[in-house]
This record gives C-alpha cells, structure tokens and sequence, in this order.
C-alpha cells in the first residue's frame, strides 16, 4: 500500500473529518496519514484503543515513536497519559494497550537502524521561556532529525526554513497556513525546500513538528 507516498510533494490530511478503519487487532482502529507496505510499513498513523484494548506483544524492528493524544496508554513500562511523547529504537519490545482507552499518533519504521535510545517524556514539562508568543522543547535531535513540541500565543507566526523537509501535527487549536485552516488533528508535511509560515489561530495552537527527515524516508528493510 502507498499513501502520501511521494515525499517532494506537500500532504496535508485533515484527520478529524475521515472516518477510522479497523486494524488487524479487535477494538484497535486507525486513521492513515501517510504508508509505504502493508501490515509491516514505513507509516504515520493516528491509531484509537478501544477501553480494554490490546495489541500482540511485538518488537520494533524498524523502531517506533507516538504522542498520547487523548487517554492512557499502557504497556510494561508503565502508564503514558496524554501529551507524553515516547520513542522505542530498534530492538525494543512492547505489549500496547489502554484499560480505559487512548488514542495515539505514530510514526513506524522512521528511525536510524543503530539508534538504541529509549524514553518518555511529558512534552509540555520540555517547554522553554515564551519568547514573541512561541514556547518551544525540543524531544530529540540527531544527525538525521530534530522534535520539537510549540505551544503558540493566539495569532503569533511561526516561521521555520530547516532543510530536509517539515512535518507537523495539530494538538490544540489551530493555525493558518498558506491561506488554509488547519484544526485540530491536522497534518501537514511539506517536502525538502518549502519553508513554513504560519499563524496562530484566535485560541493559539500546540503542535508537535519533525524537520530534516524526509532524504531518510524508505520502504520497510524486510
């Protein structure tokens, strides 16, 4: 399967306004954004657990990264309540689930195949000192990507021109970019040499953002 498969071209999915489609697993459904193979892929995705829900226990061969949206996620490393940001490297293992439900958004098979660092981390814990309206934490960085979490004041700009493509989720609020509104579920990827203007909606926005990924994006090495 591709979808939003060609990264040169800008994608923008308004995730709130499609409908949820039922994954492999019982009660555990999805919203596709972007996929490159089948069960196994390179994919980001919004996945929703049913309360009681589960996934199989399984490794991360290509590794794993996901922000609780909404909810409590759970797995043997303990509870991940929403805006907890986690990344799970190649070779970890897990057993996902939520006793009272959650929704998440995740990103598989996008990670450098040596990285081996796992953590969690509440994103807004990370945010520096406002600075012109725009407060910034920065949840990882290395030679292939930067994560960063905004919390933005209402109708402040956030201009960014990183190299290597920008890709951004909307947690809270809203922002226009490029003449268009984007609420909350928003996602937008914008490839290698488009720069991001934007501003802030009426009631600010949160937005997790990724930048210089996009020359590493690939099929799944299985």
């Amino acid at each position: 399967m591709e979808l939003n498969s060609d990264f040169t071209k800008r994608a923008l999915v308004h995730s709130e306004q499609i409908d949820w489609a039922a994954s492999p697993m019982a009660g555990v459904e999805r919203r596709m954004l972007d996929r490159i193979g089948g069960e196994v892929a390179r994919a980001t995705t919004i996945v929703r657990f049913a309360p009681g829900s589960a996934f199989s226990p399984h490794v991360h061969t290509g590794g794993e990264e996901f922000i609780v949206l909404d909810g409590v996620f759970q797995d043997e490393h303990g509870d991940f309540p929403a805006g907890t940001y986690v990344r799970n490297p190649p070779t970890s293992s897990h057993t996902p689930g939520s006793e009272e439900g959650c929704t998440i958004f995740v990103k598989l098979w996008q990670f450098d195949k040596d990285d081996r660092t796992q953590f969690r981390k509440l994103m807004a814990d990370e945010l520096g000192v406002p600075e012109n309206g725009v407060s910034r934490a920065e949840l990882h960085r290395d030679d292939r990507e930067v994560v960063s979490y905004f919390s933005l004041e209402p109708e402040v700009d956030l201009v960014d021109t990183a190299s290597g493509g920008i890709e951004i989720l909307i947690l809270d609020g809203g922002l226009v970019e490029g003449g268009v509104s984007l609420g909350k579920g928003a996602w937008l990827r914008l490839p290698d040499g488009e720069a991001l203007r934007a501003t802030a909606g009426l009631d600010g926005a949160k937005l997790w953002m990724k930048t210089g990924h996009l020359p590493f994006a690939q099929a799944p090495d299985v």
